[in-house]
């Protein structure tokens, strides 16, 4: 145990604390961070998936309950009702195609009373950052082709705010616009399919690949494993290194003795032989 007493030292203790904290996190928060990433990444690109393969449902059919449930996300629906006037809302800071754009969405009312946000797609700004004149949507009943989305939630910092004659919002939170508006909207929105009434540019659909996200977590699992054995390589270095000096010092010793020891003894051999 005394051969680990340096283990002690402040250099030491600091450096297993550090060692100990990364691989902490590594394992409680990267790692599972990513891992998650990449179930919820396979998990939508399975929903996209099935969702090619069936036939649209009525959203109403889909609005009975509290909302549609999570496996219906991403869903084919179709919604009859007509667009309410003058209602547009513009979500800002929007990315499409690797270029900066505005997405628009409409109040739909549906047949049967219900009203659900519909985003009819996106415009690109002018001038900068300009909203560009926004095609107004179709009046009387239409018939729409969609996909049903949930709500993406908000930030406090993000609040709405009224810019060039539009109210804009950040986030597509149907409870927020149903404030902001006084409509009751119901919790989802509706993104159209190309080719619909009342449609602007088409946002396409996600890429269906996972990404890197299950490699990004497999590597923060192996820097967790990694950090402990290199703080053990380098004990085990300290200890070698230091049986080695304590070794290099006996020789030493022994060397420096060992002339006059042995002169000593044919010294006194001699004599006896006189």
């Amino acid at each position: 145990m005394r051969r680990l007493m340096f283990l002690l030292r402040p250099s030491w203790l600091i450096l297993a604390v550090v060692v100990a904290g990364f691989a902490y996190g590594c394992f409680t928060m990267l790692a599972p961070w990513q891992l998650n990433k990449n179930a919820n990444t396979e998990d939508r690109n399975a929903r996209i998936s099935a969702s090619m393969e069936q036939d649209p449902v009525p959203v109403a059919e889909l609005l009975d309950g509290d909302g549609p449930a999570i496996y219906d996300e991403w869903g084919r629906v179709v919604a009859q009702g007509s667009y309410l006037p003058d209602s547009d809302v513009l979500v800002r800071l929007r990315s499409v195609e690797s270029q900066p754009a505005y997405e628009v969405l409409t109040p739909f009312a549906l047949e049967g009373g219900r009203t659900v946000l519909v985003n009819r797609g996106y415009v690109r700004p002018v001038r900068g950052s300009e909203v560009p004149a926004i095609p107004a949507a179709p009046s009387g009943t239409v018939s729409l082709d969609a996909r049903i989305r949930r709500s993406e939630g908000t930030m406090e910092s993000k609040e709405p705010f009224t810019d060039s004659g539009y109210q804009q919002v950040y986030f597509i939170d149907a409870p927020q616009i149903a404030a902001v508006t006084g409509l009751d909207l119901e919790d989802v929105y509706l993104q159209l399919d190309a080719d619909q009434p009342g449609g602007l540019g088409v946002i396409p659909l996600p890429q269906l690949d996972a990404g890197p996200y299950l490699s990004y977590g497999l590597q923060w699992l192996a820097f967790g494993i990694m950090a402990p054995l290199g703080l053990g390589y380098f004990v085990w270095t300290e200890l070698r290194e230091r049986r080695k000096t304590k070794t290099d010092a006996g020789v030493g010793d022994a060397t420096e003795k060992s002339p006059l020891s042995t002169s000593d003894k044919l010294a006194d051999r001699y004599g006896r032989l006189r």
